[in-house]
């Protein structure tokens, strides 16, 4: 039985699926501004969400177009050799899609992301605008720089609100996060079994919802999941357990293609996915919340782009392991830098452990077109036969 016939139930899965189908409008970002809410978006999991909810905003996380689409009007602003997430996420904008934002805060992670964070202060106007320096080092003066940072990200969210953000606040908002860390880890763990209950595409839903839904909702809805899916056993084995890596990605049908011929997506190393949720804020004793929160987020399982690479590449083994994964399918956007950049030590890394590697050069959005899937297909084929 293939991985694509695994089943969850459309009563809960649906809330999941009508907030990704309605996004970026999705009826709850809607109804919390209708009430007067502050609705903050973010790009790049560099970005601190408990800051932004301890402030009484609604943080939701920018990103473009769920399938590979037409860009035109993000590639008049940008040259056409930037990654289309970043185009996409511009198009969105340009076109007035997230035209409720009160805030926009962005990482400079990467040059799409700063020049993303430029064309849109100018082109798509919003009240409060913000971007972070984020190091690229693990050091004592790297975590001095970011949580000075973050430090004057809250100072500009007091003085552009006129409320003080509290420890207590921080707190709670800590708290509320951590939850849903913890339930994501309970969900992915499932997928440890030879016969998962969920699948990799259904996953990347649930992991989508969670940047665009308010936090409580997100969390009452996984806790709903995680019932449901208790006891429920597996429907699903595949060919091969699969691990995606690379580029952001959005677009589950991108996994169900892998999936539907007989691929099991069992893990990730996506800033969509694990490496959105893999670490908890900890809190020290008398340790200020936000320093703890800085702690986090650049200490949290690393980018391509943070050096040296060592730590990453452990963490992704780590999961290699855990998950019993039979090879590993990197998806990297055209023109993403840290990725293309990275691929080759990753490839260096997976050889020595004799984890074989496909490498995509995909657009943004791009789901299984006929050559990915010939090679997908191929890959499979290759990995079923070591397994016998």
């Amino acid at each position: 039985m293939s991985a694509d016939s695994i089943q969850v139930s459309p009563s809960v899965m649906e809330r999941f699926r009508e907030t990704n189908r309605t996004f970026p409008k999705s009826p709850e970002i809607l109804a919390a501004r209708a009430r007067g809410q502050k609705v903050m978006g973010w790009v790049c999991t560099y970005v601190p969400e408990e800051l932004l909810h301890a402030a009484g905003a609604l943080p939701v996380r920018i990103s473009g177009y769920a399938r590979e689409t037409d860009l035109s009007d993000g590639t008049a602003y940008f040259y056409v050799n930037n990654c289309s997430f970043a185009r996409s996420c511009l198009q969105l904008g340009l076109r007035g899609e997230y035209g409720y934002l009160d805030g926009f805060v962005a990482g400079s992670t990467c040059d799409a992301a700063r020049r993303l964070f430029d064309l849109w202060r100018n082109y798509v106007p919003v009240p409060f605008s913000h971007v972070m320096s984020v190091p690229r080092k693990y050091t004592v003066r790297a975590h001095e720089l970011y949580l000075g940072q973050v430090m004057e990200l809250m100072r500009g969210l007091e003085g552009h609100l006129g409320a003080a953000i509290t420890d207590e606040a921080l707190t709670h908002s800590i708290a509320l996060y951590n939850e849903s860390r913890s339930l994501l880890r309970e969900l992915n763990d499932l997928r440890k079994q030879g016969e998962p209950p969920i699948d990799g595409a259904r996953a990347l839903e649930v992991s989508n919802a969670a940047g665009r839904m308010p936090r409580e909702s997100f969390n009452e809805c996984l806790r709903d999941l995680l019932r449901e899916l208790e006891g429920s056993g597996g429907r699903g084995r595949g060919k091969a357990r699969i691990m995606i890596a690379g580029s952001a990605l959005n677009n589950p049908e991108f996994v169900q293609s892998v999936e539907g011929i007989g691929g099991l997506v069992v893990t990730d190393e996506l800033c969509t996915g694990t490496r959105y949720w893999a670490d908890p804020v900890a809190v020290g004793e008398n340790e200020p919340p936000l320093a703890a929160i800085a702690r986090r987020y650049l200490n949290n399982f690393p980018c391509a782009r943070m050096y040296p690479s060592a730590e990453r590449f452990r963490r992704l083994l780590d999961l290699v392991r855990e998950f019993r994964v039979d090879g590993v399918i990197s998806q990297t956007i055209r023109y993403c830098s840290p990725y293309s950049n990275d691929l080759p030590l990753l490839e260096e890394v997976l050889a020595r452990q004799g984890v074989p590697l496909l490498s995509l050069d995909v657009e943004y959005g791009a789901s299984g077109s006929g050559q990915v899937l010939t090679r997908v297909q191929a890959f499979l084929e290759m990995l079923e036969a070591r397994r016998r």
